[in-house]
Formats: C-alpha cells, structure tokens, sequence
C-alpha cells in the first residue's frame, strides 16, 4: 500500500510544475502522516545526512571544471581539434560534433555542460554550412547524453554513493560503452549525410593542423589524467574532480589566457546554483528514501519481480521499459535517488553485476533527457537552435533510435560492457 501512496504522491505533483526536491519532501511528509510516525524532525535529519557524505564534494568541483573550461575556451578548442581529425569527410561537422562530444565528456561529466557548451559552437556553424537546423540540433542532443557514460560522470557520482556502489568501478565500466555509443552514432551519421546530401569538406594545411593540435593538447590531456589517476589509485573521484577544477583554472588563465580573474565570482556563483539544485535534491530524495525503506517499499517491489529472478535478461528488459517510461517524465538525478536504492538489492538477488547495472540504469535514463514531454537536453536545443520543440524531436528521433538499439545490445549482451571493464580493471 505504501508503493501505491508514494506513486500516487510522486506523479499527482509533477504535472504541477513543482520543483522536485519540494515534490520528494512532500512525498516524505506523506509517508509519515500515512505509516503514523509523526516526527517532522527525521525529515531535516535525513536531509543533513544524505548530503554529509565525502564523494558528492565531487559534484561541485566537476560542475565548477565545468564552468571554467565553457568560460576558459577549452570547450572550442576541442572542436578545432574534432574538426582536424574527422572534419575532413563529407558532413564532416557532424563528425566532429560527436567526437567533440565524446572529448568533452572526459572533461565536464554533466549531459546539460556538453550540450551547451557545444552546441553554442557548433548549431551556428553547421548551420552556416547548410546542415539542417533541426537535424544539428538532433544530433548534438543525443551526443550530449555520452557525457554521463564516459569519466568522469556526476551521474555516477549521485548513484554510486546512494546504493554504495564503487564510483572509480563506475567510472571504468563507462569508457567503452561511451565509445560504442559515439561509434554507433557516428555510423547513423553516415547514412543521413547520404540521405540528406551534405557534401562540406573541411580542409587545413599541414601547418594549421600541427597549430590546432599544439593548442588543444592541454584540455585533452585532463581527461586522460583524470582517468589514469583513479583507475591508478592516486587520487579518488573527489579528489580527481579538485584536481580538475584546479588544472582547467591554470590552464584558462595561463595557457589560453582567455580566462580573466575578474569572471572568477560569475563562475562561483553559477557553480553554487548548480550545485545548490543537485544537493537539494539529493537531500530530498534521502528523506524520502529513509521511509521507503523503512514502509519495506524494497521488498515489496522484489516480490512484483520475484517470478522474473531465474531470468536476468527478461528482468532487465522489464526493468529498463520501466527506466524509459519514468525517465520521460521525471529528471535523471531524482530517478537515480529514488529508484536506484529499491532496485539493486533486487539485481543483487538476480545475480546481477551491480556495476553493470549502474551503466545501464544511467544510460537510460539519461534518454530521458532527449525525450519529450520532460527532456531537459530537448529544451536546451529549442533555445540553442531557435527552433520549436516538435523539430527537436524530429531531428532527434533518429539518433534516439539507435541509442536504444544500444541499449538493448547491452542489456542482452552484457559482455560488451563487464569485457572491456574487467580488462581495465585487471
């Protein structure tokens, strides 16, 4: 009965437009007015706990990388690089935009940091070069949502800390997936350009090329840095996101001294919104969460999958149609907090790798993100491109697709991921 109450609560508020952290405090007070244990004081208790934990710090300092490298002109020189290496072909914007996308989420970790950092660069220059705007704003969409999947991830982040799963094994488990899910893009990519006739060539000369690189180096070594770092034990995913927030501040102001000391305080200020938002709903959701453990809310949806156990590719099937389906409605942190801690012991029981799980429950909600009526990646495109949000979702479809074949090639065929996982972890 309480499943029915905190379902009921959940998606009765969400049409209202109210912020969710509210919605998931509300969800809470609920709870204890209906399982009769009235003390307000476990509310701001779990909120202050759920937030007291040492690997969400990660949070802030990425979302701060993030703000320096977009202000510090890292973000356009790993376009310039993309270009360089893949613009050289027909349609070769696009190319570049998915590469682009694939570097920077070595960079950023967040889908919304991706999208409009490239998508400020990129929409008006395939535009200018005759791509249509609906397909340019389609296709840098979808390529956003690789960010979550490649280290680091604040995705994984939020995740790993609420069901206890290893973030660093998290952030290993995503380089390979997230390079398969570029290819595969890249391949979709290939028969558009074919389909609707792009035929642009991006040329430089030898000079212009070693220039490029020469200057792009400094922000594609961070990733490469970061993710030595963790999987070779020198610092842990907190520390790797101060170590970043420091290289990408050094880097801006004495490299490419693009960035001035006097846009320090707007950086701060974005940093501690955004990550202001994430915390607050992280807070939430640990309230909520205490009462849905304590209602036996986990049980009680193990049981609705207990005859699905014996099987783990039917429950992962069900399991991910459900993921989509409440992904179209309701953001990808909530979703993670809320959901992760009541189904992973149900993996757990179906013999289930929990790492493995963690990337497909991230992937997939994470096409939440480009799927109407609440993608939060889709909006950002309608502003970016200047064009309405039914022309999003139609540039965004095709790509859409082919991200859910993948999908289903993971969940079917999960060495494509615990392979290459196990390899990099030795």
């Amino acid at each position: 009965m309480e499943v029915l109450v905190f379902l009921v609560t959940l998606f009765s508020l969400l049409p209202l437009g109210i912020p969710i952290a509210l919605i998931l405090v509300v969800c809470s007070i609920v709870l204890m007015v209906f399982m009769g244990n009235w003390d307000p004081s476990i509310i701001s208790q779990q909120m202050v706990m759920g937030t007291n934990n040492f690997p969400l710090m990660a949070i802030p300092f990425f979302m701060l990388s993030g703000e320096l490298m977009s202000a510090g002109g890292l973000s356009t020189k790993i376009v310039d690089f993309a270009n360089i290496a893949v613009g050289r072909v027909k349609g070769g914007l696009g190319y570049a935009a998915i590469l682009a996308s694939m570097l920077f989420a070595g960079l950023s970790g967040s889908p919304v940091a991706d999208a409009v950092a490239l998508g400020s660069i990129l929409i008006p220059l395939m535009t200018k070069n005759g791509y249509k705007v609906d397909r340019s704003v389609g296709l840098i969409c979808a390529s956003a949502i690789i960010a979550p999947i490649i280290p680091p991830s604040i995705p994984m982040i939020v995740l790993g800390t609420s069901v206890g799963v290893s973030v660093s094994r998290l952030f290993m488990a995503g380089i390979v997936p997230g390079i398969i899910i570029g290819l595969a893009l890249m391949i979709s990519w290939f028969f558009i350009v074919k389909i609707d006739g792009y035929n642009d060539i991006r040329k430089y000369t030898f000079k212009e090329s070693v220039k490029i690189l020469k200057d792009s180096l400094p922000a594609l070594f961070m990733p490469v840095i970061i993710i030595g770092g963790i999987r070779g034990g020198i610092f842990t995913p907190t520390e790797a996101g101060a170590f970043a927030a420091v290289y990408a501040f050094l880097v801006s102001v004495f490299w490419y001294k693009e960035l001035k000391l006097n846009q320090m305080i707007e950086i701060f200020v974005n940093t501690a919104k955004s990550t202001a938002v994430v915390m607050f709903i992280v807070a939430a959701a640990t309230a909520v969460g205490w009462f849905i453990t304590v209602a036996q809310i986990p049980m009680q949806v193990a049981a609705l999958f207990e005859s699905f156990i014996d099987s783990p590719v039917i429950l992962l099937l069900i399991i991910n149609l459900f993921f989509f389906i409440i992904g179209m409605v309701m953001d990808l942190t909530p979703n993670l907090l809320i959901f992760g801690p009541v189904l992973f012991p149900v993996i757990e029981r179906a013999g289930i790798d929990p790492v493995f799980f963690g990337l497909i429950m991230v992937f997939n909600l994470c096409l939440g993100l480009i799927t109407p009526p609440v993608g939060t990646i889709l909006y950002l495109g309608c502003s970016m491109g200047d064009i309405s949000l039914g022309k999003v979702v139609k540039g965004v479809i095709p790509f859409l697709i082919v991200e859910l074949i993948i999908l289903l090639l993971f969940t079917i065929f999960p060495e494509l991921i615990l392979t290459p996982y196990h390899m990099i972890m030795g």
